[in-house]
């Protein structure tokens, strides 16, 4: 077993364990490999351990690995994650490569992704980022703009609301991880309380990387952004 298979399975082992705490059934955490700064041979062993997820922070990057494995791989179909900051000159590339993105955290950037996803691909799945815990330097919303945002971008065509998205602060315990993890659980809840048409897919919380994965799933999260548990360290 290659060192990313074994990692995989102890990460997945991780989950189910946090799962199992939380009183979960373990389909109800997604696994979103993040492969910024490994190349494509990396995810191709991800890929034969099972795993078909992947997150991208860096746009070209992500590009040039989604359009080499596309190549290497016919007929295996992998969904790609953008969960990195997004400049208005870049939008061109996540609509017409990405899956998925997680980072829009302002209107502009929906409109742009909307107006450029090409009309043969399926809708644009889409996180609001939120700065949960109001770190200066942070992006995303403000939780209290969150559902403006959340109700605006839900208007725009080919793109599809499917939840929200944070990356809290490190924090190195357990209890104030879970802590900064339920206020976004919280906010999450009162926008699906809503139960408005427009956000009939609202389902997803993309909570938890590597360091906080158990309070995050404990928080209620769906979706872990797990990198170096998987691929290792990065220079």
């Amino acid at each position: 077993m290659t060192t990313i298979a074994n990692n995989l399975q102890q990460v997945l082992g991780r989950m189910a364990q946090a799962c199992q705490a939380a009183g979960r059934g373990p389909d109800t955490v997604q696994l979103l490999a993040v492969s910024k700064t490994f190349g494509a041979d990396a995810v191709a062993d991800a890929v034969a351990a099972g795993q078909r997820d992947f997150g991208e922070n860096y746009i070209q990057e992500g590009v040039d690995k989604i359009t080499a494995l596309r190549a290497a791989m016919p007929g295996v179909e992998l969904q790609w994650h953008c969960i990195g900051p997004i400049q208005s000159n870049k939008t061109r590339l996540v609509a017409e490569h990405f899956d998925w993105v997680h980072t829009v955290d302002r209107l502009k950037i929906a409109e742009r992704l909307s107006a450029q996803r090409p009309e043969h691909l399926a809708p644009l799945q889409l996180c609001v980022q939120v700065n949960i815990d109001g770190g200066p330097t942070k992006s995303g919303v403000a939780p209290a703009d969150t559902l403006e945002l959340v109700r605006a971008v839900a208007k725009l065509p080919r793109l599809v609301v499917r939840g929200l998205m944070s990356i809290p602060d490190h924090a190195p315990d357990f209890e104030p991880q879970l802590a900064i993890h339920t206020s976004a659980r919280r906010l999450f809840d009162q926008i699906l309380a809503l139960k408005e048409p427009s956000l009939e897919q609202f389902d997803t919380l993309s909570l938890g990387m590597t360091a906080d994965l158990e309070a995050a799933i404990a928080a209620g999260s769906t979706m872990v952004r797990v990198g170096t548990g998987i691929f290792g360290g990065r220079n």
